[in-house]
């Protein structure tokens, strides 16, 4: 398969925040970035010339552009630190070295530490993060620090060590940052209830921090301490911007891969994230052709064997949407919630993305495979005759039987023909009859189409249940089209379909393009039916509030009412007021003809 130009991989990128990686033609990476809007971000590198010479030669030599969507900046930055140490590109020296961004890790041990770290030691401590800003890690830590006293020192903590008086009390317990632990001063439930108080703050928990902070900053306020409540003020807005934890790097999940399907009518896409060390460390989607009506169950396998072989992929365990037996040495998750649940999400989006960019790219390059495709579809789904390239959607509009109009729209190759639009004002029914309207339109529509020999529709679609569809084959079969058109009605369900002499409708899928194209028309056919008829109600309203005054047309007393806002205050106002509005010749019409009668 051609691989499409860079213009036409811009185009369709998404404007969501993300990692974009460049290509060159070998397929070997160049550069690794994060975005905000990837699309803004990556059509930036091609619509000028750089300042440096190393950004141009980068240009220059971009063949092809693969991203990554993720829900947060945050979660972009945090990705590419990722994908950088993983892949080593080129064009990347920032970020290359052995540095990662930091955590705060509470330490397994008595009378648990509290400090930051860039590097991650398994021994059963807990880490929260990583963080971006180093400014955050600060704030929180010297928040907790002021909120509960706990040891800063590195000794061995252990019973038979405090009991033997090996430690002596240092500075920090004599200043209060301190209660005292290495001489048993402080028992260990009562440090660990303050260490518990922490782990809630670090995940994100921390209302009654917040109150307790909103008190002391009041305090210092009524004090006059304007300086220290200004200094509270700015933690609290810290914590409240504190995000608890990234979908990016989550150091419970170690080396798991991650799949995920998403599917239409004519082919599948599987994503495909690899987790090392609780960090995404590569991410990849594949487009495979549907050959037959093969289940996603059974793509989803196939997919797995070929992107494990393909990547050389060890890891014992994998999630994925649904159950799949892949043997009994590979253990599958399928997550309904959590943190694995999170990454499964992430794939599932960017599964999405992906077949996006490819449908949008073939509507640009060959927009006529685009509309053949969807076409065949809709032969298939609505089980006709012929492809539906000519389309037509009747839909009614009364309001409590008044001036009862329809709509008719037409569709031509899956797109709106708004010149072939027509409206219709009934006239053989009396009062609210929609039945007996249907009947009456569909037939003059039909009849003067049959009369002037122009093209007839392949489909109609009827807006409404049996009872419209019944209405309007009653015209059709006068005229002897039963069988030359195809006819269906839509009931206020949309997925439910009915097709003449059958009681039971034909349900779409919600996803497919099918009812997506059947949406689109009644949604137009109601805004047609509706504009005209609220235009007709607008004019019969004011035909009967206002008297026809000779040398005055509709538009100008159109233009006097909705000044004056009424009639009463338009036979009241002078005819300086009204010539301000209409001129001086029409206001003394308007004056004299109230005066006389």
């Amino acid at each position: 398969m051609q691989k499409p130009s860079l213009d036409l991989q811009i185009l369709t990128l998404p404007d969501n925040p993300g990692v974009y990686q460049y290509y060159d033609k070998d397929g070997k990476i160049l550069y690794v970035g994060k975005a905000k809007n990837l699309k803004k971000r990556v059509s930036s590198y091609f619509n000028k010339i750089h300042d440096t010479a190393k950004t141009n030669v980068l240009v220059k030599k971009i063949v092809t552009i693969k991203h990554i969507v993720v829900p947060t900046e945050t979660d972009a930055l945090l990705l590419e630190n990722n994908l950088i140490k993983t892949l080593q590109p080129r064009y990347n020296v920032l970020l290359r070295d052995d540095k990662s961004y930091p955590w705060i890790c509470i330490k397994k041990e008595p009378f648990s530490r509290i400090f930051s770290t860039r590097r991650m030691v398994k021994d059963g401590s807990e880490y929260f993060g990583p963080y971006t800003n180093f400014k955050t890690v600060h704030t929180i830590l010297e928040l907790i620090k002021e909120l509960y006293p706990l040891r800063t020192c590195n000794y061995d903590l252990s019973k038979s060590n405090i009991d033997s008086g090996k430690f002596k009390v240092c500075l920090e317990y004599h200043i209060g940052n301190c209660k005292g632990p290495c001489e048993g001063l402080e028992p260990l439930e009562e440090y660990q209830r303050q260490v518990d108080a922490i782990r809630e703050i670090l995940k994100g928990n921390f209302k009654e921090s917040l109150k307790d902070f909103k008190k002391l900053m009041n305090s210092y306020a009524q004090n006059l301490q304007f300086e220290e409540a200004q200094k509270i003020k700015e933690k609290i807005e810290v914590l409240e911007n504190y995000q608890s934890k990234s979908t990016i790097i989550n150091p419970k999940i170690t080396n798991i891969d991650v799949f995920s399907i998403v599917s239409d009518e004519s082919a599948a896409f599987v994503n495909f994230l690899q987790i090392s060390h609780g960090s995404i460390i590569r991410s990849h989607t594949l487009e495979m052709k549907k050959k037959l009506d093969e289940t996603d169950e059974e793509l989803l396998e196939l997919a797995i064997v070929e992107l494990r072989e393909r990547f050389q992929l060890l890891s014992k365990e994998i999630i994925v949407p649904f159950e799949i037996d892949l043997g009994e040495n590979i253990k599958t998750t399928v997550p309904q919630l959590g943190d694995k649940k999170q990454i499964l999400d992430l794939s599932i989006r960017n599964a999405k993305f992906y077949r996006i960019e490819q449908l949008k790219q073939l509507q640009i390059v060959d927009p006529d495979r685009h509309t053949n495709r969807i076409m065949a579809q809709m032969q298939k789904d609505l089980r006709l005759p012929v492809e539906p390239r000519h389309i037509e959607c009747f839909d009614n509009s009364n309001i409590q039987g008044t001036n009862p109009v329809a709509a008719c729209v037409v569709f031509k190759d899956g797109k709106p023909s708004k010149k072939d639009y027509r409206h219709f004002n009934v006239k053989t029914v009396e009062g609210p009859d929609d039945f007996a309207s249907m009947t009456e339109i569909v037939g003059r529509r039909y009849k003067r189409l049959l009369e002037e020999n122009e093209p007839l529709p392949q489909l109609i679609i009827i807006d409404g249940g049996k009872g419209q569809l019944s209405a309007a084959l009653k015209s059709i079969d006068e005229l002897g089209l039963r069988g030359k058109i195809a006819i269906i009605g839509i009931a206020k369900r949309l997925e439910e379909l009915f097709y003449p002499g059958d009681s039971i409708p034909l349900y779409l899928d919600k996803k497919s393009e099918t009812l997506k194209v059947i949406q689109q028309l009644r949604n137009e056919a109601h805004r047609f039916g509706i504009t005209f008829h609220r235009d007709k109600r607008s004019k019969a309203a004011l035909n009967s509030s206002v008297e026809s005054i000779p040398g005055i047309g509709e538009k100008t007393m159109l233009t006097l009412i909705q000044h004056f806002k009424s009639v009463k205050r338009l036979k009241l106002a002078s005819e300086k007021e009204i010539s301000d509005v209409i001129g001086v010749s029409k206001a003394k019409k308007i004056v004299d003809f109230y005066k006389t009668n």
